[in-house]
C-alpha cells in the first residue's frame, strides 16, 4: 500500500516530562485517513495533520451507528526500539466486526502498516516513564451521506495517537467492580463480540451508577439468565480457584481481547490449567467465601493487567486477595509489560517491531 505523507508545518508542543497523561486527552501530530467507495473499494491513504474531519449531517453513522474501533500500544524500549504488540491481531479482529456490522474489510498487512507508518512519523510522541505508553485508536466510520436503513456505500479508516499514562487512577493497585444486575451490556446474537461503539454506550448508565457508588467498573451478566458473569466495561475478566485459571467462554456476547488471549497463553505455558466455561456470580461468592477463589483480574490493551481488590453484588461485599495483588496477577502484569517494553522474550511473533 502506498501512503501519501503530509507532515504538519506547526507542530504541537509534547507533553512536559511531569504531565500526568490522562488517558485519551492528549493527541500527536499527525492521523491516518483512507477512504472507500463502493466503485473503487480502499483508497487515498494518507497521513496528514491532526485535525477536524469534515462530513455531512447526513453522513450514515450519524443516524444507523455503522462505526468500529480498535486499541492497541506502541512502547519505546530501553534500547531505544519502538515496539508494538500483536498489531496483527487487532487488524483481524477489525475485520471480524467489519464482518458483523456490514461494513468492508482491510487487508491485515495494510492495516499493520499504516499503524506502523504512523507511528513511525509521530515517534517523538511515546512517552518513556513506567507505565505510559502510545495508545493507537484505529476506527472505522460510515460516511455516505443518505437516510435509510441500510449499509453505507462509502467509509473512512483513521488512525489517531495518544500519549497515556494509567487507565485507571489507581494504576496497578487493586480497583473495586460492581457486578451489575438491572442493565445488559449484549445478548447472544447481538454485538457483543464486535468493537462496536454500541457496545460502549450501552455501558454507561451502569457505569455511571457504579462510579457513584465508588466501584471503578462494571462486570456484566449474560443478557438471558442473568446468572453467568461476561465481561467488565473496559476488560475481559479472570478467576483463579484453588489453582486453576477460569475466565468466562467467548459466547457471542464476550469481546475476544488480545490481552485476555495473550494471558491464557502465558497460563498454560507456566503450568497452569486454564479454563473457559460459564460461571455464576453465586459461584464466585461461595468460592470467596470457602477461600477457594484466590485472585481476580482484568485483561485489556488500555489497562493491562487491573487487579481486583473488592467485589460487590447487591449487599455482598468481598474482598479478594486479601485486598491487594495476587501472586499470578503480579506475574502476568510484569511478564506482559515486560514482553511489551522488550526487557522480556515473549513467544515468536508477539513484538512487532516499527
Amino acid at each position: 500500500m502506498k501512503i501519501r505523507i503530509e507532515k504538519t508545518t506547526a507542530p504541537k508542543t509534547l507533553p512536559a516530562a511531569d504531565n500526568p497523561l490522562l488517558f485519551g486527552t492528549i493527541f500527536t501530530d499527525h492521523m491516518f485517513i483512507m477512504d472507500y467507495n463502493s466503485e473503487k473499494g480502499w483508497f487515498d491513504s494518507r497521513i496528514v495533520p491532526y485535525g477536524p474531519i469534515l462530513m455531512e449531517p447526513s453522513a450514515m453513522v450519524f443516524h444507523y451507528g455503522q462505526e468500529l474501533f480498535e486499541g492497541l500500544k506502541a512502547y519505546k524500549a530501553e534500547d531505544g526500539r519502538v515496539l508494538l504488540f500483536r498489531p496483527e491481531l487487532n487488524a483481524k479482529r477489525s475485520n471480524d466486526t467489519c464482518e458483523r456490522i456490514c461494513m468492508p474489510t482491510i487487508p491485515v498487512e495494510d492495516y499493520v502498516q499504516a499503524v506502523k507508518t504512523l507511528v513511525d512519523i509521530d515517534t517523538k510522541w511515546i512517552p518513556e516513564r513506567p507505565g505510559t505508553s502510545l495508545y493507537i485508536r484505529p476506527f472505522i466510520f460510515a460516511t455516505e451521506p443518505a437516510l435509510g436503513v441500510r449499509p453505507s456505500s462509502s467509509y473512512m479508516f483513521v488512525i489517531i495517537l495518544s500519549p497515556v499514562g494509567a487507565y485507571y487512577p489507581e494504576g496497578l493497585n487493586p480497583i473495586k467492580i460492581w457486578i451489575e444486575e438491572e442493565y445488559v451490556r449484549a445478548v447472544r446474537g447481538g454485538l457483543g463480540e464486535a468493537k462496536a461503539g454500541a457496545n460502549y454506550v450501552a455501558s454507561l448508565k451502569a457505569q455511571i451508577k457504579a462510579h457513584e457508588a465508588g466501584y471503578s467498573q462494571v462486570l456484566w451478566l449474560d443478557g438471558i439468565e442473568r446468572k453467568y458473569v461476561e465481561e467488565v466495561g473496559a476488560m475481559n475478566i479472570f478467576f483463579k480457584i484453588k489453582g486453576k485459571v477460569i475466565t468466562p467462554v467467548l459466547n457471542g456476547s464476550i469481546l475476544p481481547g488480545i490481552t485476555r488471549r495473550s494471558c491464557m497463553e502465558l497460563c498454560g505455558m507456566w503450568g497452569y490449567e486454564v479454563i473457559e466455561r460459564q460461571i455464576s456470580a453465586d459461584e464466585l461468592f461461595s468460592a470467596a467465601g470457602n477461600g477457594d477463589l484466590e485472585e481476580i483480574w482484568g485483561t485489556g490493551t488500555a489497562a493491562v493487567i487491573s487487579p481486583v481488590g473488592i467485589l460487590r453484588k447487591g449487599d455482598e461485599v468481598v474482598k479478594i486477595a486479601g485486598g491487594g495483588i495476587g501472586e499470578l496477577t503480579r506475574r502476568l502484569y510484569d511478564n506482559l509489560t515486560g514482553i511489551q517494553l522488550g526487557k522480556i522474550d515473549g513467544p515468536d511473533g508477539w513484538v512487532t517491531e516499527v
